[in-house]
């Protein structure tokens, strides 16, 4: 497969770009791999992508039952962030930042990575020593941080209302490297790098069952026939706890339907990723000019990529109350991706009691912003037969010995985190 480059462009450009060769193969299933990941949305490809890349592991096959990128990776709301609180997030998500910075360079694919800055809002002196505790445990952590004041907030986001009656603004924690990348630029340069290194990403897949040998998994019964493996990897976002039932396994997760949307084009006005304060709201602005938002879950168990009119209705009044200018704005379009909720609102990335079998789920909020890190700490859990340091205290097992990882201090219900 050829590299991309000005070169490369350039030479094209001369035939008319009608000899490009296909980003990836369509190959055929083998009869046996030695690492089955199920799920092609960003996680699972770039797990496969590093098992190739980092451990030398060739024979690996990505599932998935639609197409590449069709689930929560091309629904979701492109933030990218590492600004956590607890031990157990933080040095997780900062690596995965750290991937992002180089991603675009390691893949050979521009995934449209924009560092624009991440700023959430604070509407009361409580909400920035909450703030300031974040950004003090970020920076001991070696994150970047800024508290900034309620004038500093006027001069980086002017568009705000500052002075709303019922949410004044006081200040907000910025990180600066914060931002967002392009959803479908990242599934089909992990899927590009991927097949590069002779990983086979299989389409029009979807698995069945998974088949057990005692204590252990010997492959995946699929629409397209049995698949054996030697490991088992499960990245396949709200879907998680449908595929661990069918190895025997029952989790901490509920299944959830989260709405993101999207306005007409309009000229640039956010330039960076804001969120609201005093509710769940969040805002950046695309290339093409479409203010990208979001909020709460639906607040109902559900498996449809579809959302209700109430939360759209909950969203946008949010939304109008800190951006009052864009009332008139049109809505273009709006769609659901299945989340899958755990206990604590932290991910759970690592073994299972079933030999092969490992988990890699329970995103909540927070899936995309952990694509490269996700995939490269789960490669080494699955080369290795053990956790990564960045994710041990990210295992199942931590609700069985209540080492949970709150970052929200909700507790143990699925919804509110």
């Amino acid at each position: 497969m050829s590299r991309y480059s000005a070169f490369s462009l350039l030479r094209h450009a001369l035939t008319g770009h009608r000899d490009w060769a296909p980003a990836w193969r369509d190959p055929e299933p083998q009869a046996h791999y030695d690492v089955v990941i199920v799920g092609g949305g960003g996680h699972g490809l770039a797990t496969a992508f590093y098992l190739a890349k980092l451990h030398g592991v060739r024979r690996v096959a990505v599932l998935e039952k639609g197409w590449l990128g069709g689930g929560n990776t091309g629904r979701n709301t492109t933030i990218v962030r590492s600004n956590y609180l607890l031990d157990g997030n933080a040095p997780f998500y900062e690596k995965s930042l750290q991937l992002w910075e180089q991603l675009s360079q390691e893949l050979n694919y521009n995934v449209m990575f924009s560092q624009r800055g991440v700023l959430n809002l604070a509407h009361s002196d409580t909400q920035m020593d909450t703030h300031a505790r974040r950004g003090n445990s970020m920076r001991l952590n070696g994150i970047d941080a800024e508290l900034l004041t309620r004038e500093q907030v006027r001069a980086f986001c002017p568009e705000l209302d500052l002075d709303n009656a019922r949410f004044p603004i006081h200040g907000g924690l910025l990180q600066p490297r914060g931002g967002t990348a392009r959803h479908d630029a990242v599934a089909w340069g992990l899927a590009r790098g991927a097949d590069r290194l002779g990983v086979d990403l299989i389409q029009n897949c979807e698995v069945t069952g998974i088949r057990r040998q005692g204590d252990r998994v010997a492959g995946v019964e699929t629409t397209r026939g049995f698949i054996g493996a030697g490991k088992i990897g499960l990245a396949v976002a709200g879907n998680t706890s449908r595929l661990a039932a069918m190895a025997g396994l029952t989790l901490p997760i509920e299944s959830h339907v989260l709405q993101a949307f999207v306005s007409e084009g309009l000229k640039p006005l956010v330039d960076h990723v804001v969120t609201f304060g005093a509710g769940h709201f969040y805002i950046s602005q695309s290339d093409k000019g479409g203010l990208v938002f979001g909020g709460d879950l639906d607040g109902y168990n559900s498996y449809a990529q579809k959302g209700n009119l109430p939360t759209i209705e909950d969203v946008v009044a949010i939304g109008v109350s800190m951006l009052p200018c864009i009332s008139r704005t049109r809505l273009l379009r709006h769609w659901g991706g299945v989340m899958d909720m755990t206990m604590d609102g932290s991910p759970i990335i690592g073994t299972t009691p079933v030999k092969g079998l490992y988990l890699n789920g329970g995103w909540c909020y927070g899936g995309f912003k952990a694509t490269p890190g996700s995939g490269w700490v789960f490669a080494h859990t699955i080369a290795h037969d053990a956790p990564h340091p960045l994710n041990a205290a990210l295992s199942l097992d931590r609700f069985r010995h209540g080492r949970t990882i709150d970052e929200s201090g909700h507790g143990p219900q699925p919804n509110l985190h």
